[in-house]
């Protein structure tokens, strides 16, 4: 991941309603939910989040599929890998022992 994509990603997620859909979105992989569950768990009008979710999806975050009648949305799992490699990659300079305690806590996901 590029600097670059990585502050696009982050600045997607600096906002609560944005943060929370994404958060949603990894809760409910690999099935995802369709974009009126977000809307109405949102409690935006769909404007609103609609513009809300196309931040995440420029971002990279997350990708829509027509399924039927439904657009269903869904956490991108190689794109938050990405950025959670990118923010940790050079953690502790390379001393595996200070990181234990972060992939301890991820290997539970």
């Amino acid at each position: 991941m590029t600097t670059d994509a990585a502050l696009l990603a982050l600045a997607a997620l600096a906002h609560p309603t944005r943060l929370n859909a994404f958060r949603l979105l990894v809760r409910h992989e690999p099935k995802g939910l369709s974009t009126g569950q977000l809307v109405e768990h949102s409690g935006l009008t769909q404007s609103t989040f609609s513009t809300h979710l196309a931040v995440l999806a420029k971002a990279g975050l997350v990708q829509s599929e027509k399924r039927g009648r439904n657009i269903i949305q869904r956490a991108d799992i190689d794109a938050l890998r990405g950025l959670m490699l990118f923010l940790a990659k050079d953690c502790c300079e390379g001393r595996a022992e200070l990181c234990e305690p972060l992939l301890a806590e991820l290997a539970c996901c």
